[in-house]
């Protein structure tokens, strides 16, 4: 018998939203989760809407208070080694409600309004938009802004223009100690950039970029370590051969080694990236810089053939992680992951401590300069935006060097 009793708007509400949880499970055993993780998901979402029920509380009333009021027994009730990902599970489902059953989204924290805090934001902004740099090196910047500041003034924010050359030294000092990396360059040029923000921005008024140290960097007594053609051959047939990422992982090095690409460059390539007719693959460089290469037919395979048997998830990212959700990597380091392991696998020596993807790109070009290209040739290749930066591959190779040398002037060629 139909019962008709009139139910008030928030348990209709509850009602209705009962069966989102099980929508929720539904959507992660389509973003190909395991049966275990798909069971954990929607244990938690039922509990979640138990306690909504019990407190009478629909999705529209679900505010910050609200979820963590109704998900703290649930999180204490998980075993302690499960209670982090119970509470990302909550998260994870609450950011579905937002989405599907008009839950309000969560509230941004106040912006903070302090000096210090408005001209970061105003740092951060000049880096992104007058600097164009990438995101990584943005965060790395801040990070030593926030650094310097507190060793100069403490918390707050001081008069800028008290800022003396032996505070910055003393300050790379310290950080060398701390180090033990006299050759790192990088403190230095985040320093160089903060100043000449500073500067720029009529913040101080002096430029004091120029008072940063610099690193000593020896030059370069010999050709970059390579390794031979072979050695490479075997380093990219071996990463092939694994049943789960072996497509990926293997088309990931044909672009370094095949097309001389920067780590970065490889996780930054987007599906839309690739122009199939032309045989064209769009590559984001340093600097927010845009170049278009020629995609080889090899290159091309390999990327068909992970994207066909594979790669799954919605991202847009080319590459992606083979664990649900398949998100894009955050940073480029699983490069540096996939060569390790290659190197264990071959029992190939690395010919350097630091194992670096950088040495398939030297490796492409000592093998296209032994074959007789110009250091043009390959500067265009690996897109230096100078040709000096080329000539560290023919240092013993005079005929080389005078493939990209000017012709000496003349009196008949001055105006």
């Amino acid at each position: 018998m139909k019962n008709n009793t009139q139910a008030g708007p928030a348990t209709q509400a509850n009602q209705y939203a009962g069966n989102h949880a099980k929508r929720f499970a539904a959507q992660i055993a389509k973003d190909g989760y395991s049966p275990g993780s798909i069971a954990k998901y929607g244990a938690t979402a039922e509990a979640l809407w138990a306690a909504m029920l019990e407190a009478d509380v629909c999705p529209t009333e679900l505010t910050d208070d609200r979820v963590n009021q109704l998900a703290t027994p649930i999180i204490s009730a998980a075993s302690a080694i499960d209670q982090k990902h119970c509470r990302y599970r909550i998260n994870r489902f609450r950011d579905y409600l937002i989405e599907n059953a008009a839950a309000p989204p969560r509230l941004e924290p106040p912006l903070d309004m302090s000096p210090r805090a408005v001209l970061k934001r105003e740092y951060e902004t000049y880096l992104r938009v007058q600097r164009g740099l990438s995101e990584d090196t943005i965060y790395h910047c801040l990070r030593f802004y926030d650094r310097f500041l507190t060793a100069k003034f403490g918390p707050d924010l001081g008069d800028l223009n008290a800022i003396r050359p032996d505070d910055i030294t003393g300050f790379i000092l310290r950080l060398r100690e701390k180090q033990n990396a006299p050759r790192d360059k990088t403190g230095p040029s985040h320093l160089r950039n903060l100043f000449q923000f500073l500067f720029w921005s009529g913040k101080t008024e002096r430029n004091l970029s120029n008072a940063v140290p610099k690193a000593r960097q020896p030059k370069p007594t010999g050709i970059p370590r390579y390794l031979e053609p072979e050695e490479v051959n075997r380093l990219i047939k071996v990463v092939r051969d694994h049943k789960k990422t072996g497509r990926r992982n293997y088309a990931m090095l044909m672009l370094i080694a095949r097309l001389g690409l920067r780590a970065p460059e490889v996780t930054a390539i987007e599906l839309d990236d690739i122009d199939w007719r032309a045989g064209e693959i769009l590559i984001r460089g340093k600097r927010q810089l845009h170049d278009r290469m020629p995609m080889s037919a090899e290159v091309g395979v390999a990327i068909v053939d992970y994207i066909k048997n594979e790669r799954r998830g919605p991202e847009r990212a080319l590459f992606v992680s083979v664990k649900p959700p398949f998100k894009r990597f955050k940073d480029a380091q699983i490069l540096r992951w996939i060569l390790r392991d290659a190197y264990d696998a071959t029992g190939i020596r690395p010919p350097q401590a630091y194992i670096g993807t950088h040495i398939l790109r030297h490796s492409l070009a000592t093998d296209m300069l032994r074959k007789g290209a110009s250091l043009a040739e390959i500067g265009d290749v690996l897109r230096h935006r100078s040709a000096m930066t080329t000539t560290i591959y023919a240092q013993h190779d005079v005929d080389t060097l005078r493939s990209i040398s000017r012709p000496w002037p003349t009196s008949g060629d001055v105006r």
